[in-house]
């Protein structure tokens, strides 16, 4: 029996999660998929500039992990970009943060500054 899977902590989700040419349809075989895990590498490394240890970290995950990720990811994002492919992210084993911890780190994310906002506007009793 395979061991199971570890969940990766995601900070947030993308705010669209379909990416592409605009003037193409959505056919089965032009479509590729990249997992939320997958997207979050990519947000913490590229966009972030985080380590792939820091990214790790971040995750909950092994390094090693966080560098197989990466590379499907960017793979999967030249595939997009070079042949006119619809990019879609959904789906993966991920858990999103709740954005009160304080082992978080990210403290920037839109997620959280949306809850944090929302409790800054409560009335108070």
């Amino acid at each position: 029996m395979p061991r199971p899977r570890k969940w990766r902590k995601v900070c947030c989700l993308p705010a669209s999660n379909i990416y592409g040419p605009l003037n193409s349809e959505m056919n089965q075989e032009d479509l590729i998929v990249m997992s939320v895990d997958e997207y979050e590498t990519i947000r913490l490394i590229d966009l972030e500039g985080f380590t792939q240890e820091e990214c790790a970290d971040q995750m909950n995950i092994a390094r090693t992990t966080v560098q197989r990720i990466y590379n499907d990811a960017r793979q999967k994002l030249a595939d997009s970009l070079v042949n006119e492919k619809v990019l879609r992210i959904e789906g993966g084993d991920y858990q999103l943060c709740d954005g009160v911890e304080k082992t978080c780190g990210c403290g920037g994310c839109p997620r959280h500054r949306c809850h944090k906002l929302l409790e800054s506007k409560k009335p108070s009793s």
